[in-house]
């Protein structure tokens, strides 16, 4: 009886086996950034997360919401690091036990931006208050983002200080990200308020217009905070709450911040964001 064919069955049996049984590789360690529409309709996420990520080995998913939103994404635990600006609700946060600090980032400003005829006349205006006087007064289509995020925070915090309350069918509450209402505002020829970095990056599809900006009341500080796990969370939550704080520490690196600083020179002719390490 020939047994070397019966072996070779045996043999190749053994090895399947022996192979299905080994471990499988440890999935690559990831972790959850919830950040504001800015960030990534910029284009600046395109730039720092795959640095990261060749670096470390660690996947980034990023959700892009508003800043309210990605902040209440924080709190039930489902992102483990937030990228925001919102700097009331975010020291809330970390008053609240959710992270540990809130450590700043870089920092932008606000345009009032509209149609090139200028309607309202906010080209002849001198301060913030005179802006959104001239806009209600004449009841100009003005779009707001309406979504929570801390553009519209700041919005409304800006109608407060000019002792205005938006109202009415000029008033358009467009519940959307930044990109989305300066689309909408161009189609209305409408005028807007819009972070420097997202208008920049979308200047090239727009017939909006520059028309109010330069004022302290007009800043637009980001700040990056690592949420803290609670507990009772698994011990997976505590790994990508490491993950996160890795993520963080490079973002205020040196690389991370001179990545940051030139971010739009070369395609804008201006930095989209500055910051907040200067060398």
């Amino acid at each position: 009886m020939n047994w070397q064919p019966l072996s070779l069955v045996w043999s190749t049996a053994f090895l399947i086996v022996t192979l299905g049984c080994a471990p499988s590789s440890p999935p690559a360690p990831s972790l959850t950034l919830a950040t504001t529409t800015s960030t990534r309709d910029s284009g600046l996420l395109d730039v720092l997360i795959p640095r990261f990520e060749r670096q470390t080995g660690i996947v980034v998913r990023v959700i892009a919401v508003g800043s309210g939103q990605a902040l209440e994404i924080g709190r039930r635990g489902d992102a483990d690091v937030l990228l925001t600006h919102a700097a009331e609700a975010e020291e809330e946060f970390v008053a609240a036990g959710h992270a540990g600090a809130r450590r700043p980032l870089m920092h932008n400003d606000y345009f009032f931006v509209g149609p090139a005829g200028d309607p309202a006349g906010l080209q002849q205006a001198a301060t913030v208050r005179d802006v959104l006087t001239r806009i209600a007064e004449t009841a100009a289509p003005f779009v707001s983002r309406g979504d929570q995020s801390g553009t519209h925070g700041k919005e409304l915090s800006l109608w407060k200080l000019a002792e205005q309350q938006p109202a009415g069918a000029w008033y358009i509450q467009g519940g959307a990200g930044m990109s989305e209402t300066l689309r909408m505002a161009n189609e209305m020829q409408a005028y807007t308020l819009s972070d420097r970095g997202t208008f920049l990056s979308q200047r090239h599809r727009l017939d909006l217009v520059i028309l109010f900006s330069g004022v302290p009341e007009l800043q637009n500080p980001y700040a990056v905070l690592v949420v803290a796990p609670q507990p009772g969370q698994t011990t997976a939550a505590f790994r990508q709450a490491a993950a996160a704080q890795q993520f963080a520490d490079f973002l205020l690196s040196p690389e991370a911040q001179d990545l940051i600083a030139q971010f739009g020179t070369e395609t804008f002719g201006e930095p989209l964001f500055f910051p907040v390490v200067t060398r």
